[in-house]
């Protein structure tokens, strides 16, 4: 599609050029807010103004001018549409687990009260708000045998996660969370709550399904669920001196699998923490990941035998799980941390791959890295949806993880060994990169080419089209003003 097409398509119009204010607001315009919005209204300065906005991520503290506790979506609306009349940009945050900068001098909405969730067993579908987390859909969806396309946790907000792909553990049978999105109910820059799908407003709907927080605040979302009442899961710990053997098992044994099944392997520098099991406390170990979602639960058991004879066993289980234990596969932290965090893909996982990542961030290495993660993608990951979207990452065959503890002693150096390792892997990457696992972005101009150039020229097209003033552009901003 042209950049002509694009300003074209069946979107809202874009609204006057206003010039822009100063990033505060007079208390009398702030009570004003306070009248049109059910839930509470913060200024800069209010006490309680830090909880509302504080990010499971401890690494990110939010400033905003303002801050929004919406209940609904009219609270939504009303706060973009005073944002937009004072001249300042808006920053919305449900669970706040992927947050990559300081949403200063923002209208900041937080979505999280928004905890309305509906299942209809019979079209296998939901709709939820803004605020739910995956394990509230989980829980509802199981009672019918049926269950969401959640990731490595169920912590995090199905909204965020969805509009930027959403890629899991049933990912290669299934395909991306955004795959399965049949429409939803979104505030644009002009205040205005529509309702978007295929029909509708099919620009919209295809650029809203992987292009972030880009072009509004989505207060619901309809999706599609999937017939998985349990499935064979779980996870094997694997002692350090053993990294190479179990990553090269692991290199030649995924690529046989079925699509059934979705894995990862990472090593993990695991801190001394009680919460863990006491064989894994202050370890590094690799961590094997496995879910297979198939019809057959002796053959998910069966598939897995060859890497559990690849090296000594520190701790796990593998057997059956029902679907909303699905966070025993990943074991990712529930409790809020401080994190740095860098993806990028790749095309193939060679021999020479594999000695690269340990060379970079194996157990020997002595990195501040809390994970480094190879996650196999393929199957219906790479095939294109029914109805098209923006996803990104669907050409790869493999993505890669980085991540580390981002406290002030590491804030030089963590940024740094992060890209290390993922520059030692840069002679078998792939173009692009999922875009929530971008991680730390540079700017627009990274972000941008995580998609495909025709993918990234059609978003900013449409971009410049429905928030030509770039008011939505607080997260991964794919237009220069963010």
């Amino acid at each position: 599609m042209s950049v002509t097409q694009a300003r074209s398509a069946t979107v809202p119009a874009p609204r006057p050029a206003a010039d822009p204010l100063p990033q505060t607001a007079p208390a009398a315009d702030v009570d004003a807010l306070r009248s049109r919005v059910h839930g509470p209204v913060y200024a800069a300065g209010d006490e309680g103004i830090a909880a509302e906005v504080a990010a499971w991520n401890l690494a990110v503290q939010h400033t905003p001018a303002v801050a929004v506790g919406a209940t609904c979506a009219a609270d939504v609306a009303a706060a973009v549409s005073w944002a937009v009349a004072h001249g300042l940009p808006v920053a919305v945050q449900a669970t706040g687990h992927g947050p990559v900068r300081n949403a200063a001098g923002t209208v900041f909405v937080s979505t999280r009260r928004m905890q309305g969730v509906t299942v209809d067993p019979v079209r296998r579908t939901a709709r939820v708000e803004a605020g739910v987390k995956w394990e509230k859909v989980l829980a509802v969806a199981a009672e019918h045998g049926l269950t969401g396309l959640c990731g490595s946790t169920s912590d995090v907000g199905v909204v965020g996660y969805t509009v930027g792909g959403g890629m899991g553990s049933l990912g290669r049978r299934y395909g991306f969370a955004a795959d399965a999105v049949l429409s939803f109910d979104i505030v644009t820059a002009d205040g205005v709550l529509r309702t978007v799908c295929a029909e509708s407003e099919p620009e919209l709907f295809w650029a809203v399904r992987g292009g972030k927080g880009n072009f509004g605040i989505v207060t619901s979302l309809e999706f599609e669920l999937v017939p998985v009442s349990s499935l064979i899961g779980g996870g094997i710990f694997f002692a350090a001196e053993d990294a190479a053997a179990v990553l090269h098992a692991f290199r030649t044994w995924a690529p046989t699998l079925p699509e059934e099944v979705g894995t990862s392997i990472a090593v993990l520098r695991l801190p001394p923490l009680p919460d863990l099991p006491e064989p894994l406390r202050g370890q590094t170990v690799v961590h094997l990941r496995y879910a297979y979602c198939g019809d057959d639960p002796t053959e998910g058991g069966r598939l897995v035998k060859p890497m559990e004879a690849a090296g000594r066993i520190v701790l796990g289980f593998i057997g059956p799980l029902r679907t909303t234990e699905m966070d025993a596969v990943h074991m990712d932290p529930k409790d809020p941390m401080p994190g740095w965090e860098k993806g990028m893909l790749l095309a193939e996982l060679t021999e020479e791959t594999v000695d690269a990542f340990l060379a970079a961030a194996g157990p020997q290495v002595e990195v501040p890295l809390v994970m480094a993660e190879l996650r196999m993608l393929g199957g219906a990951l790479a095939r294109p949806p029914k109805v098209p979207n923006a996803v990104s990452g669907r050409d790869a065959a493999w993505s890669v993880m980085v991540l580390g503890p981002a406290v002030p002693e590491l804030a030089d150096v963590l940024p740094h060994v992060g890209r290390g390792v993922l520059a030692a892997l840069r002679p078998w990457a792939a173009p692009g990169c999922m875009v929530n696992f971008l991680g730390d972005v540079t700017g627009p101009a990274e972000v941008a080419a995580a998609y495909p150039p025709a993918v990234a020229e059609r978003l900013l097209a449409l971009k410049q089209a429905v928030d030509p003033e770039g008011v939505f552009s607080s997260g991964y901003a794919l237009d220069p003003r963010g």
